[in-house]
Formats: C-alpha cells, structure tokens, sequence
C-alpha cells in the first residue's frame, strides 16, 4: 500500500495575531505544500477568538478574555486562556477537500473522539444541535460537536478557498488524568491507524514565516481588521 505523508508542525505558543497569522498562512501555501498538515499550537497570553462575520462590539460584551482576534474562519467565540488547539490544512487535490462542511465536521470530531477513546475518556458525537448563548463556541453545542457527560468538549471552523481547506480547532479540557502530549500523540496514532497515513515532522521554511509574519503585523494585530464588523 501506498504511504500517504502528512506534515506534523509543533508550532508551540504564540500570540494570537501570530496564531491566526499562520494558519492563514499555512492555508495560502496548502497548493505548494501538497498534502495535509497538522498543527499543534498554544496561547503565549489569555486571548479569545471570534468567528470571520461576528461582530466585535457582541464579542467585547461576552468575555474579559484580552486580546481579542478575529479568525480566518467562522464559528462563535472561543476562550484560549486553558484550552487545547490545532488546525488542519488539506491542498485542493486532497480527499478531505471536496467533502461537504458537514462531513468534513463529522470526519475531524470523530478523529478526535477516537484519539479521547485510547485515553480511556468516554466521547461522543452531538446528534442534533442545542444552543443556549449565541454567538459563544461553547455554550450549548451545535450537531457533530464532541460531547463529554453531555458538554461540549471539542468544536471548530472551517473556511474553504481555492488554496485549499483549513479547520481551526479546540479542546476545552476538564480536570483531564493525562496531559496535552497524551492527547497530541493519541491524535497522530488515531489517524495513523488509517490506510495509508504516515508523519513527517515540518519545520515553516523562510517563504512561509514572511507570509506569517506579514499577516500577523499588517492584518490580525490591527484594530481595523478585528473590528471590521
């Protein structure tokens, strides 16, 4: 059978105009690239981000959380003062590409509940949506979120371009018995057991950290862009 490579980048923390930054930027080079990349990446402060079309003077009102950045991709509000992220960036000639975005949702949260499933932590799949607070990720929960004792554990976004696909991610942890890198490597091994699949480690080579670097100084550390809306 044929090896399928995939990127594993550890970008590590960041603040939020560089985290936003390169994943944007990751989604621009997805065509150059070739083949899907995953990355793992921190908070360097408290932050919050917000969906693409949401409001800002809503998101100022829903949260103390400072700074706050506005996402390539939609969705509502997101703490990231505790939590858990990652992104995921296929290339236009990739399988998961020409899915639906509700399938593409359903795909990534029923990897990450398998990923929950090694580690011993019982997860399922939202079957219908429940929305108690508009505008917030993670109040109430929308359909294919993962659920743990019946609260939204893991949601995400998604945008769509002719570069390619890019899915923003994160994980609310609750007083977990394993730490980060359990859930980090239970990840790589989950989709690992598919056909096929198989990590190469990727380092952002100079084309890519100009790109982020002029994304994060000229684009989501300004207040025009974040308060576009």
């Amino acid at each position: 059978m044929t090896r399928q490579p995939w990127y594993l980048l550890q970008s590590g923390p960041g603040d939020a105009a560089f985290n936003m930054a390169l994943d944007e930027a990751l989604l621009h080079a997805a065509p150059r690239l070739g083949q899907p990349v995953l990355r793992f990446y921190a908070w360097s402060e408290p932050a919050a981000s917000f969906g693409y079309f949401q409001k800002h003077t809503l998101i100022e009102r829903l949260t103390p959380l400072r700074p706050l950045v506005r996402r390539p991709t939609g969705g509502g509000l997101v703490p990231h003062d505790a939590d858990w992220t990652y992104s995921l960036i296929f290339p236009p000639v990739h399988d998961w590409y020409g899915l639906s975005a509700t399938e593409s949702y359903r795909r990534v949260h029923e990897w990450i509940r398998t990923a929950f499933t090694r580690l011993d932590l019982a997860t399922e799949l939202a079957p219908v949506c429940s929305k108690s607070l508009p505008g917030q990720c993670f109040q109430g929960h929308e359909r294919f979120d993962l659920l743990c004792g019946g609260r939204k554990l893991a949601g995400a976004a998604q945008r769509r371009t002719r570069d390619g696909l890019l899915i923003q991610g994160s994980v609310q942890p609750r007083g977990f018995c394993f730490a980060r890198s359990d859930w980090e490597r239970a990840m790589c091994e989950a989709v690992r057991s598919a056909p096929g699949v198989q990590w190469e480690p990727y380092t952002p080579d100079a084309r890519l950290a100009e790109c982020t670097l002029a994304l994060a100084r000229q684009k989501y550390s300004q207040a025009s862009f974040n308060r576009k809306r």
